[in-house]
């Protein structure tokens, strides 16, 4: 099963989730969507790395062959390429290494270069294989590396937890793609069901089952509550503020292995989401 684990914003508690249920599972793969701040590593603290460079195509133009026809430019829909002092300049940030202004090039002026972008780190930690997406400082896009991070997932039998980044962007669209099951982890306040209701329609839209985990949990709110039950979203379980859960986090340990409270609470919430998934 591929568990994709959600949130409307940063600081909810997505990464705690996620690396609790691949640790309660014990036989897990763990993958780190959000490349542009990796941090369940700092828990999970992989041992026997190796990483992989990750690159994206772009073009490259030949001065000598280039006849100005400026079909290149009219054809990239994302403006990534302009026609200045007769010859193509190219904005990388934009490009998505389509390859369409190479094919569509009737004299042959375009080539295509390999640009590193990223690395896909990949290591042990337990039973739990941890692969890690990490994005060049500068890069515009994270998609590369989430595609190729997603590539080393686990086989259908065992668990994968899809760390995602937060929020609803493309490149939280592009880790949900491949899941079974989406967790959408949400906070009790006014401003996390603001953003909780912006994932929630994300998944929605791409037809994945969910569930929601309200974590730190102060109390009842009320709002949340009612939105998961006009919607039908089960909530899954509810994680309370907790003077523990604050000092294992700030000294990067992993509750479900450290205290067997939250052993049994992460076991708990792994059965549920299968029940859920019927897997």
């Amino acid at each position: 099963m591929k568990l994709a684990v959600l949130s409307g914003k940063g600081g909810t508690g997505k990464t705690f989730v996620s690396v609790n249920l691949a640790a309660a599972a014990g036989s897990a793969t763990y993958i780190d969507c959000d490349v542009e701040e990796p941090n369940g590593r700092l828990f999970l603290k992989p041992e026997r790395l190796t990483s992989k460079t990750v690159t994206t195509k772009q073009p490259a133009f030949d001065a000598e062959k280039c006849t100005g026809c400026r079909k290149c430019v009219d054809f990239c829909r994302f403006n990534a390429l302009v026609y200045v002092k007769a010859k193509p300049m190219l904005f990388s940030e934009v490009c998505h290494s389509c390859g369409g202004c190479r094919l569509l090039c009737p004299s042959g002026a375009i080539s295509e270069t390999e640009k590193p972008v990223g690395v896909v780190e990949c290591g042990e930690s337990g039973g739990v294989r941890v692969v890690t997406g990490c994005m060049d400082l500068g890069e515009a896009s994270g998609i590369p590396i989430i595609k190729a991070a997603l590539a080393e997932a686990s086989n259908a039998d065992e668990l994968t937890v899809i760390d995602c980044p937060p929020g609803s962007a493309c490149s939280v669209m592009e880790s949900v793609q491949s899941a079974d099951y989406c967790l959408l982890v949400a906070e009790s306040t006014a401003f996390g069901l603001h953003n909780f209701k912006m994932v929630y329609e994300l998944v929605r839209l791409l037809h994945k089952p969910c569930g929601v985990v309200i974590n730190k949990a102060d109390g009842e709110y009320i709002a949340l509550d009612i939105f998961c039950r006009e919607h039908g979203i089960p909530v899954l379980c509810c994680i309370p503020y907790s003077e523990k859960l604050a000092w294992l986090g700030a000294s990067g340990q992993i509750a479900a292995l450290a205290d067997s409270k939250y052993a049994k609470l992460f076991h708990s919430l792994l059965d549920d989401i299968r029940k859920e998934a019927c897997v």
